[in-house]
């Protein structure tokens, strides 16, 4: 399984962006979640395939986020940049 990874401590209150170089799906993720994502099991998560971008993702509580983009199994290559804006009303 390929996919690019960040993560790191976020809230509500933070935008979480994310810039892609072509479509690929984007999932925020909790650490439970991530932890089904590597296991191959069903999960939830917020985001989904995205076109364009900037991708603009909030975390709906605070805690440790997994921002994981990935091309869904097919084959090629995606180049992405995460950004975090903090205390962003």
């Amino acid at each position: 399984m390929d996919f690019l990874h960040w993560d790191g401590w976020c809230s509500p209150e933070d935008v979480i962006e994310v810039t892609l170089d072509h479509g690929a799906n984007v999932q925020l993720l909790d650490d439970g979640a991530f932890a089904a994502y590597r296991a191959g099991r069903s999960y939830q998560y917020r985001g989904g395939y995205y076109r364009r971008t900037p991708v603009r993702l909030r975390p709906p509580y605070p805690g440790h986020w997994h921002v994981v983009v990935d091309l869904g199994g097919y084959t090629g290559t995606v180049r992405a940049a995460v950004r975090l804006a903090c205390g962003v009303v």
